[in-house]
């Protein structure tokens, strides 16, 4: 086919839209997957562990960024990559109410991933080609802008429409009152033969509470008593498949059928050692707990599809906790059996006292395959316009396909000269352990804010996440990043490095504060949030600025770009263990060691050069 006729377009007619469409499949792959997975039941290890995988594609992108340079123009590769995310997404969505969903949607994860990672490469280039210098400069504000717009929407504002549909697609609300009051009824024994196997089955589709107030006496029990209790509620939730809490497949050995060799002689051994030492049942106890009571929840009708049911905490006393029953899954086979809800109360509580509970339910699968489809729909419309108004810059022409041998051999002597670059060692480190901290910290902080307060969690639903996590905290972020730049611009990096260091590590303290207060007020959790993205925001700016310095001299784009995929190895790695270690030691300590995680990042910093005018506006 015949090159396209060199044309114009003026940059505002494409800039904006195509910086949005580079920027939400990231944010949807490696934010709002994570948020996802928790609303669908994967465990924490899970979810760290195989979307700090996704990465990987922004991380060997420089690999294959002369394929898109050499085969098609880079204006072919950004509509057609385009159509081919928005495919991704159709496949999530339709892949969801599956019961290998887990697996079938980490598949397609990595093609939209790859594919968004390709589109990168393609509308930086085209973005280089179809602007000059100064207009270049002049959009580089804009693009970066319209690439936080996507951030937040896809962290953001798709969240909260995906928790909207989940409140929207559930049964009516049920309350629940527990109060504390001396002389109630104790709760003997479990006997699951006692409970009724059947409702009437009449009528419209709705929750049914065995009770909506629950006395509990705030005299403590003995351990081994309450222990007992909570065993058998939890055995009979199990058994009835109310709790399907998905957990990777084991590795085994075929031999033997028995764990695996990395099993066996170390994450087995490790998880024990952290557990016994750090764990959050570790803590000196007596022999007496807080006494106990149990709600029964169960459908009164089949229901003909599944249903998630979510008791949380609403209002009053927090001495008074929600311990069992915080997600349980109702279906077509159990739906009239009752599934055992248990409140505890604190072991030092002596007084009469209250709280409420809201029992909400949905159809998580189907809210989220909505949210992905306007994803779809989204890309469609972006690979269409993209398509006819994208301009073709006289630049714009595939390479010489027969020069492809020397291209690979000028691509690795510029690959080679990066490693030969003075203290690049000290550099990669840099690059790797600079934000060691926050990249553990970021795979755990939304499922911290939905998680159950039995779980140490804060309870907070699906759209709350999303506002808080995704615009409130994005919002900080970015104004974080604009002040960091400003600072450094008039300064120079060396002078505010350290305070840049310091503003994105020490805020991790924030969520030490939230898992050991868990504070009911909303604004709290808002103000906490937006206080460590602002951090993140400000502190990051060092992170960019010092690529750059490092990525001077000849080959500066190829350079930066290599530096970019250390950037995200530096995220993935730190990332893939932090699910395991968190559910091995609990929030509260997981939290104190990401503060710990923060000593490697002021190391490094110690170590780098840098040139003291660097960074200073000419």
């Amino acid at each position: 086919m015949a090159d396209a006729k060199p044309t114009y377009r003026n940059p505002w007619a494409w800039i904006p839209t195509l910086y949005l469409a580079q920027g939400l499949p990231f944010a949807v792959v490696n934010a709002m997957s994570v948020i996802m997975y928790k609303s669908l039941g994967v465990s924490n290890t899970d979810i760290a562990f195989y979307t700090a995988w996704l990465y990987l594609p922004w991380v060997i992108k420089p690999l294959w960024s002369p394929v898109v340079d050499i085969l098609r123009t880079r204006r072919w590769w950004i509509w057609v990559t385009q159509l081919l995310v928005g495919a991704g997404f159709a496949g999530v969505g339709l892949s969801l109410p599956l019961p290998v969903f887990f697996q079938a949607t980490l598949v397609l994860f990595y093609l939209v991933a790859f594919s968004s990672a390709t589109h990168d490469i393609a509308a930086d280039g085209l973005y280089m080609l179809a602007l000059n210098e100064k207009q270049q400069a002049f959009f580089v504000g804009i693009r970066s802008t319209f690439f936080r717009i996507s951030m937040i929407t896809g962290q953001g504002l798709l969240v909260i429409v995906a928790g909207y549909l989940q409140t929207h697609t559930g049964l009516e609300k049920v309350t629940l009152t527990v109060t504390a009051r001396p002389g109630a009824a104790l709760l003997e024994t479990l006997n699951p033969e006692s409970f009724p196997d059947k409702v009437p089955g009449e009528g419209d589709l709705r929750l049914i509470a065995g009770t909506a107030e629950l006395d509990l006496d705030p005299q403590p029990r003995p351990r081994a008593e309450v222990a007992a209790l909570m065993a058998a509620a939890r055995a009979w939730n199990t058994t009835n498949e109310f709790i399907r809490t998905l957990q990777r497949a084991k590795v085994v050995d075929q031999k033997n059928e028995g764990p695996s060799w990395w099993a066996r002689t170390l994450s087995q051994p490790l998880g024990g050692f952290l557990r016994e030492r750090f764990g959050p049942d570790t803590r000196a106890r007596s022999d007496s707990a807080g006494n106990l009571g149990v709600v029964t929840l169960q459908l009164s009708k089949r229901p003909g599809r599944e249903i998630v049911v979510t008791p949380a905490f609403k209002s009053g006393d927090k001495s008074i906790a929600l311990v069992e029953g915080s997600r349980l899954v109702f279906d077509d086979q159990n739906w009239n059996r009752p599934a055992l809800v248990v409140f505890q109360l604190d072991a030092k509580l002596r007084s009469e006292t209250g709280a409420v509970f809201e029992v909400r339910s949905g159809n998580v699968a189907l809210s989220w395959s909505i949210t992905f489809a306007v994803l779809v729909a989204l890309f469609i419309l972006f690979g269409l316009y993209h398509r006819f108004i994208l301009p073709h810059p006289a630049g714009d022409r595939p390479g010489d396909v027969q020069g492809i041998p020397v291209f690979i051999k000028e691509f690795f002597r510029t690959f080679g000269s990066f490693f030969r670059k003075d203290h690049i060692g000290v550099f990669l480190l840099f690059l790797l352990l600079y934000r060691f901290a926050e990249a553990q910290l970021v795979k755990l902080a939304a499922p911290f804010l939905l998680d159950a307060p039995e779980a140490g969690g804060l309870a907070l639903t699906t759209g709350q996440v999303g506002f808080v996590y995704g615009t409130v905290g994005t919002l900080a972020l970015t104004f974080g990043g604009l002040l960091g730049g400003f600072v450094a611009s008039r300064h120079g990096l060396r002078a505010w490095l350290w305070p840049m260091v310091l503003a994105i590590q020490l805020p991790n303290v924030v969520y030490v504060y939230l898992s050991y207060a868990q504070p009911d007020s909303f604004l709290i959790v808002n103000a906490c949030v937006a206080i460590e993205q602002f951090g993140y925001g400000f502190g990051f700016a060092a992170y960019l600025l010092v690529m750059i310095y490092i990525a001077r001299g000849e080959h500066k784009t190829a350079h930066y770009a290599i530096c970019t995929g250390f950037m995200a190895m530096g995220m993935m790695l730190p990332g893939m263990f932090s699910g395991w270690l968190q559910e091995q030691i609990g929030y509260e300590h997981f939290f104190v060691w990401v503060l710990l995680a923060t000593i490697p990042g002021f190391i490094v910093v110690k170590l780098i050069p840098l040139d003291p005018e660097f960074g200073k506006k000419a």
